[in-house]
């Protein structure tokens, strides 16, 4: 009978290994990419690299959900109430966190609620004017601003967007006070530029310079800390005169809060090898987006610092969420 009892006892602890591995993740349950914004989007396709890597790599099921509204609350609010287990992930953009910043009553903080896992691309951040001013530079445009401020807005693409906040700074520095109206969304913000609705618009590099390339804006200048290989003729901020004026929009990865190391650890590696890619670096360049390969506690710190700076810009112009 002992002699039994140890058998089974030594079988038990040989196939423990197995059955742990077996129920490690990911096993017997899709994983679902949750994007809170339309299919199309920069920061969907990211999302979509993600589901085929994890298909590719790990022989997971993966998905790509679009969950979309409240810019980005409604799917952001769902992966912040889903379980830590790795089954659900976030893809996401620079808006994720400073949506406690510009959204009322906004019953989660993703600072504190969801963990990073990645950053995975930027885009560099251009500003482009309307076609009929005679303007062509940064420069002349401030100084006809500082001189007739009546005749000139910004068209802001949404409030707390990368935009908005670049806005901000580019009065700050410049300090020519142009008036900004809000839109919803790039497209008609676009429009209205186009049409010399509106004068001036900041908005990301794959927005906007294929209207410039084809002469319905003029694109005045970019707002990467040197000359960007997707716009080597474009001028820098700095060229322009206004300093260390750096802005992107960016996007990234999270998880629920409480999600473990090692899942965040694989997923963060698999991204960090697809952009390390020749194929994949020459995909998101050909869409204008320039690809991020860091570790998870460097992407944490970048968000930190850009929800600071953000936090402070708000500030100084006394935005109050509405």
């Amino acid at each position: 009978m002992r002699r039994r009892t140890l058998l089974t006892t030594g079988a038990a602890a040989l196939a423990a290994p197995a059955i742990r591995a077996q129920a490690a993740w990911p096993h017997g349950r899709p994983i679902r990419v949750i994007v809170p914004f339309p299919p199309g989007a920069v920061n969907d396709l990211l999302g979509r690299m993600l589901a085929q890597r994890l298909q590719d790599k790990l022989g997971a099921t993966a998905v790509v959900e679009n969950r979309v509204g409240g810019n980005g609350v409604v799917g952001t609010g769902h992966v912040v109430q889903s379980a830590p287990d790795g089954y659900t992930l976030l893809a996401s953009a620079f808006n994720t966190v400073v949506l406690h910043l510009v959204t009322p009553n906004l019953p989660f903080d993703p600072m504190a609620d969801l963990d990073v896992v990645a950053r995975t691309g930027v885009a560099p951040l251009v500003m482009v004017m309307t076609p009929d001013r005679p303007q062509t530079t940064i420069a002349e445009v401030v100084a006809a601003a500082k001189a007739d401020p009546r005749n000139w807005t910004f068209a802001i693409t949404s409030v707390g967007s990368a935009g908005h906040l670049a806005t901000i700074e580019f009065n700050r520095r410049s300090g020519a006070n142009v008036e900004m109206a809000p839109y919803r969304g790039t497209q008609p913000a676009l429009t209205d530029v186009i049409a010399g609705n509106v004068q001036l618009l900041i908005d990301p590099a794959f927005a906007l310079l294929p209207a410039a390339r084809g002469g319905r804006v003029k694109a005045l200048g970019i707002a990467s800390a040197q000359r960007s290989e997707i716009a080597p003729d474009l001028p820098t901020m700095r060229e322009a005169g206004l300093g260390d004026f750096v802005f992107n929009s960016w996007y990234g990865i999270w998880a629920p809060r409480g999600t473990p190391a090692e899942i965040k650890g694989r997923v963060n590696a698999l991204m960090a090898e697809a952009m390390r890619e020749p194929e994949t670096r020459a995909w998101l360049t050909q869409r204008l987006v320039e690809p991020v390969a860091e570790t998870a506690e460097e992407a944490r710190a970048f968000m930190v610092s850009e929800e600071k700076r953000a936090r402070e810009l708000l500030a100084s112009v006394n935005f109050k969420p509405a």
